[in-house]
Formats: structure tokens, sequence, C-alpha cells
């Protein structure tokens, strides 16, 4: 599932510890991006099918913090928190992700947004720490139809944005 863009040995040398998802998005970039930076729009439709969001604490900046909970559809809550490390409007965010602050097994993700024509190509890469840990969030908690769903999600809510600034 591990994408490497050609000549790139950085890639290269995390290929067996990432998991690569990209979606291409009904609406333009500044929008799409605005759904992940304003926590009012995290909420309704941030994590797989059937999950739920709370959050604790938001502060998107860089250095700031997202401490939340998602809830299962089997109730089972998840603790999460999540470090912005980079914040590029509306074209990058680069991120920590973990069950707290000081996670050993946090990874790290980095979401492009690209513009195509009125829309939006969504790419978001995620390196573990190792390749154990790749793979048990692979099999265990099902990264790649977990992240799938999250930005199925995502369509659906910015589509529903896009029809209410029509409408």
């Amino acid at each position: 599932m591990a994408t490497t863009a050609s000549g790139d040995e950085a890639a290269h040398a995390t290929e067996d510890r990432e998991i690569v998802i990209s979606r291409t998005i009904g609406a333009p970039r500044e929008l799409v991006f605005e759904a992940f930076a304003l926590v009012r729009h995290l909420s309704r439709w941030w994590g797989p099918e059937g999950f739920t969001t709370r959050t604790r604490s938001f502060e998107f900046r860089v250095g700031g913090v997202w401490d939340f909970v998602m809830r299962g559809p089997d109730g089972t809550d998840y603790q999460e928190w999540i470090t912005w490390r980079e914040i590029v409007p509306p074209e990058r965010i680069a991120l920590l992700h973990g069950e707290s602050r000081d996670d050993p097994n946090s990874f790290e993700s980095v979401l492009t947004f690209e513009p195509v024509g009125d829309r939006t190509r969504i790419v978001m890469r995620t390196v573990f720490p190792t390749r154990h840990l790749r793979d048990e969030a692979v099999e265990k908690y099902h990264a790649i139809e977990g992240g799938e769903q999250t930005l199925g999600n995502l369509a659906a809510y910015v589509a529903e944005l896009v029809e209410g600034e029509a409408g």
C-alpha cells in the first residue's frame, strides 16, 4: 500500500512502515483544508464509519494539540492525541498522532491538499515508528479501511457544505 516518489531515498527508507491513502473530493482545497482546521467540522466527519469523536481540547496551530476520544460502534473509547507539527494553509498539514502526548508508538502523518480544477486531491501519508506497528495498525485496527472510510466521511461532509453554499 506504500508509494514512493522515484529517486526519493527518504521515502524509500520508510516504505515498509507507511500507509498512503488518497481521495479526490468535490470541493475547493480551501474548504477541504478548513474541514481539518476547525473543530466544529472535525467532530462531524473524523473517524471510520460508525465512530463518533468527542473533543476535550483543540488548538490548530503549530505545537497545538487536539485531545479527543473516538468511540467505536461497539462502545469502546479510544483516547487520541494529535500534535500539529506543520500547517501550511491550504496546502499541507503534518501531525504526530498517538494515544497521549508521550506515546512512544505515535505515528507521523502528512496530509497534502492538491487542487484538481474545482476539486481537491488529498493524500494522507502515515509513517509508523516500526514495520511491526504499521502491520498491527493494518491487521488489528484496519487502518487502511478506516483511513479510506474517514476520507469518505470527509468527502460526504464537504459535499454537504458545498450544497449548503449553493442552496
